[in-house]
């Protein structure tokens, strides 16, 4: 049985409580938030609190707030030599205080608190500066589902660099399509499937190979035409930008 305290309320916080409440071999001995108002519902399945120094006892202490925070956090733990990871992909291993035994615990995946998760489709990126303390949160993501990775400091900040394009400015350029179907009242679930076979075609082969569309062809009637039909200046800039990019990924002429 693994015993672990978590630390945050936030999206991931909350995501990881879930799934460490549903596995049989991990307890969650206490949650900490300094507003007890963003746990209060779920104070009913395990001890919440608002004080550093009521920490109880555990194998695994999980930093799960904004990456801001982490380094203050774990400055403020009352207590040294034992395991305390952050989920951060961007804060380094050792912006943890070097009082602890330091560890990363990165859920590479994107969290929101109304949407479930299953943690079989979350990869956890795991750093630790010891093979005794890998074990213990290799076996953590295990228990929940999750594949692991053995992953340093340099690599998952690339990951979570790139997870950036993939995800967020991905899902930003879903909400300009978005706009642009609203314009003439068209249905943007028309366009579901395409963003679910993009997605799927990548498991398979290179993004590379994958890549279609007016932009690697050098379609320049079609370009225009796009250009034209977009009203505000900030698209028409993504679109450009993105057309040269992609041009000049695949050998075309540029715009």
């Amino acid at each position: 049985m693994i015993s672990v305290v978590i630390l945050g309320a936030g999206n991931v916080a909350t995501h990881l409580f879930k799934a460490f409440n549903k596995a049989e071999n991990i307890i969650v001995n206490q949650w900490f938030n300094r507003n007890l108002k963003s746990i209060d519902y779920y104070k009913n399945l395990v001890e919440v609190t608002d004080n550093l120094s009521n920490l109880k006892e555990a194998d695994v202490y999980i930093i799960a707030v904004s990456d801001d925070a982490v380094a203050k956090v774990s400055a403020q733990l009352p207590f040294e030599n034992k395991l305390v990871v952050h989920t951060s992909g961007s804060v380094g291993l050792y912006d943890l205080d070097k009082k602890l035994h330091r560890g990363v615990f990165y859920p590479l995946q994107t969290f929101s608190k109304e949407a479930e998760i299953n943690f079989s489709n979350v990869p956890i990126c795991i750093e630790t500066a010891s093979k005794e303390h890998f074990s213990i949160l290799k076996l953590l993501a295990e228990s929940i589902g999750s594949t692991s990775y053995r992953v340093n400091s340099d690599q998952r900040s690339s990951l979570h660099l790139a997870a950036v394009f993939v995800n967020n400015f991905t899902n930003h350029l879903y909400r300009i399509a978005h706009e642009i179907t609203e314009a003439t009242s068209t249905e943007f679930d028309i366009l579901k499937p395409l963003i679910l076979e993009t997605a799927n075609k990548v498991q398979t082969i290179s993004p590379y190979m994958a890549q279609t569309g007016p932009a690697k062809r050098n379609d320049k009637k079609t370009i225009k035409k796009h250009l034209k039909k977009l009203e505000g200046s900030e698209h028409k800039a993504i679109y450009e930008l993105l057309t040269k990019s992609i041009q000049k990924t695949h050998g075309g002429k540029k715009l």
